[in-house]
């Protein structure tokens, strides 16, 4: 099979090479799956530059690549609830990606069916970016009239998020360019700041929950507009302690993201306020619930550009580049 193969970490290029490989075996845990599309996300650029290898420390070289939609054409002996032929999509487990490939073993633990009226192309943009929000709002507890402020809304997360968190009931509000404020709107939002006329700091107070997007100064200043005793995730902020919890880090990592966002935890500390850091891990009943929510209302996730999988370098660079407007996507 052709694949997309890291070598190295590089801090200055995100290129890939080709390699062919054998197709994988699985294990009585696994599906082997045909590829059909993968989408291209920023953490694949990161994983590249070597940004998260302090949490997820890559034995290289691997094939990159880390989610997609494919056909199932063989089953390990364990697996339940699938069949060959079904049409599936999945954020790969953190230590084993793959997408970028014709062919990939995934754990049945990370997969879900596709609803049969998005194609291919859409069904992609949604895994890593759909289970992101559902595991956002699980940290944030989030509750049915509760008021969540979703910070750079106009961007693929946001296309994501906003009608999801419709869909769990919560008054959303969110900020970016006004000139996507009508797209962003037809989403469902309740509310929104076009940044370069308003400072949500001025206009927003004792909000609930707050999903940051953005890093940065901005996390601080997101403190600014939560309520006393309300949560903040963080998808670009610093790791702490919590994280390394989560993710059952050694010690010593657990001490250094302590120190790392110790900044954070104590500003959230001030007003009883709870700070949380993500990195989205693979989790097919999440992704089954979102996928369920996106069927019932008719949702279709934004795809800005698609690329055939000879070109996978060129749409790397383009989500390098940033200020997307939907997802960028690969197919094969």
């Amino acid at each position: 099979m052709k694949a997309a193969i890291l070598n190295q970490y590089n801090k200055k290029d995100v290129n890939l090479s080709f390699s062919n490989l054998p197709t994988p075996d699985i294990t009585a845990d696994q599906v082997l799956v045909k590829s059909l599309a993968a989408g291209v996300n920023p953490v694949d650029n990161m994983i590249t530059k070597g940004e998260v290898k302090l949490i997820i420390p890559y034995h290289l070289p691997i094939v990159a690549g880390n989610k997609l939609v494919g056909e199932i054409i063989d089953l390990g002996a364990n697996v339940k609830g699938f069949q060959k032929g079904d049409r599936i999509f999945a954020r790969l487990p953190l230590n084993h990606p793959g997408a970028f490939a014709e062919f990939a073993a995934i754990d049945s633990q990370a997969i879900a069916k596709v609803p049969a009226y998005l194609s291919n192309e859409e069904a992609a943009a949604i895994p890593l970016t759909a289970l992101t929000a559902m595991q956002a709002f699980e940290l944030l507890n989030v509750q049915p009239g509760k008021r969540i402020f979703i910070s750079g809304g106009t961007g693929g997360f946001g296309g994501m998020a906003i009608p999801l968190a419709k869909a769990m009931g919560l008054y959303v509000i969110t900020n970016g360019s006004g000139r996507n404020a009508e797209r962003v709107l037809k989403l469902c939002a309740d509310e929104f700041i076009d940044y370069r006329q308003t400072d949500y700091v001025k206009v927003l107070k004792d909000v609930d929950y707050v999903i940051d997007t953005l890093g940065g100064q901005e996390t601080a200043k997101q403190f600014q507009i939560l309520k006393q005793g309300g949560s903040l995730v963080s998808l670009k902020g610093m790791p702490n302690g919590d994280f390394a919890k989560r993710m059952q880090l050694p010690f010593f990592k657990k001490i250094l993201f302590s120190l790392a966002g110790s900044r954070l935890d104590k500003m959230a500390a001030k007003r009883q306020q709870k700070y949380f850091f993500i990195f989205v891990h693979a989790d097919s009943k999440q992704l089954q619930q979102a996928a369920d929510i996106f069927e019932k209302q008719s949702l279709h996730p934004v795809v800005e550009q698609i690329y055939p999988f000879s070109e996978l370098n060129t749409a790397l660079q383009k989500v390098a580049q940033g200020h997307a407007k939907g997802k960028t996507v690969i197919t094969f």
